[in-house]
C-alpha cells in the first residue's frame, strides 16, 4: 500500500457507525453517522476507489447494506491475522471491538503491559500483557443499561438520562439514582484498575467509548483517554493483512 494511498476504516456499533479516514498512517478525519441514517448520498463516493476495511457487530442484512454502501469493503473475520496473541478460551466469541481495542493499546504501549477500558452500552475490560499477549478481561453494563434496568425491573423507579456531575448523597429520587448509576460505574472502573495494577506492573490504563466523557480520569498514574482507540486498533490490523 502506497504512503499517500487513503484508507477508510469502518466501525459499525450497535447504534453507529464510525468512518475514519487516514493518510499517511495518521487517522484525519472522523464522522459518526446513526445507522437509520447512513444512505448512499451520506458521503462524497470518491472513497469508492479507495482501500476499506472495517469491523461490525450488526447482523447480516444491515452488513449486506453497509457492504452496499461502501462497495469492496472488507470485513475483519476469523481468518484475519492479528499483531497480537489470543489467550481466550472462546475466540470465536470476543467481540471484534474488544481485539481492536487491545491491538491498539498494544501499539501505543508496545512491550508494556495494557488495560483497555471500553466504556460505552457496556463496559469492557481488555488486558494485553507486555509479551503481546491478550489475556481476556470482563464485561459489565454501561451507564445507560443501568438507567434503564432500575426503571424496567422495578415498579416505582422512573427512566431518566444520564447526567455527567452528580453528588454522592442524592437529596431525591432522581438524584439517588443519578448517584447511583454514575458514582458506582466509576467506583467499578477504579477498584477494578486498581485490582489489574495489583497484578501486573507498571500497568497503562487506556480510557475509551461515548461515555468516557462522563468521568474525570485526568491525572490518575499511567491512565489516558483515547477517543478512537478502536479505529485505531482496526487499522493496525488492517496493515498487518494487504
Amino acid at each position: 500500500m502506497g504512503g499517500n494511498q487513503n484508507v477508510y476504516i469502518i466501525d459499525a456499533g450497535n447504534t453507529a457507525v464510525k468512518v475514519a479516514l487516514f493518510q499517511q498512517n495518521e487517522l484525519v478525519e472522523v464522522k459518526r453517522i446513526e445507522y437509520r441514517s447512513l444512505v448512499k448520498n451520506s458521503f462524497d463516493f470518491k472513497i469508492k476507489e479507495q482501500f476499506k476495511f472495517g469491523s461490525s457487530v450488526l447482523n447480516e442484512i444491515k452488513n449486506h447494506e453497509l457492504k452496499s454502501i461502501f462497495p469492496n469493503l472488507l470485513f475483519f473475520n476469523e481468518n484475519t491475522k492479528l499483531p497480537i496473541t489470543l489467550n481466550y478460551k472462546t475466540p470465536q466469541t470476543l467481540g471484534k471491538d474488544r481485539i481492536c481495542n487491545a491491538v491498539a493499546a498494544s501499539f501505543i504501549f508496545p512491550n508494556q503491559n495494557t488495560l483497555s477500558i471500553d466504556i460505552g452500552t457496556c463496559i469492557k475490560y481488555d488486558l494485553v500483557t507486555r509479551n503481546g499477549r491478550y489475556e481476556g478481561g470482563a464485561i459489565s453494563p454501561g451507564i445507560n443499561l443501568r438507567y434503564k434496568s432500575l426503571n424496567e425491573f422495578t415498579d416505582n423507579l422512573p427512566l431518566i438520562e444520564a447526567k455527567n456531575e452528580v453528588e454522592l448523597i442524592g437529596k431525591s429520587t432522581h438524584d439517588a439514582i443519578h448517584s447511583g448509576v454514575i458514582n458506582g460505574v466509576y467506583a467499578e472502573i477504579i477498584q477494578t484498575i486498581e485490582r489489574y495494577r495489583c497484578e501486573f506492573e507498571d500497568l497503562k490504563i487506556i480510557i475509551t467509548g461515548g461515555d468516557a466523557k462522563s468521568f474525570d480520569f485526568k491525572g490518575k498514574k499511567d491512565t489516558f483517554v483515547e477517543e478512537n482507540l478502536t479505529l485505531k486498533g482496526l487499522f493496525q490490523i488492517f496493515l498487518l493483512n494487504v
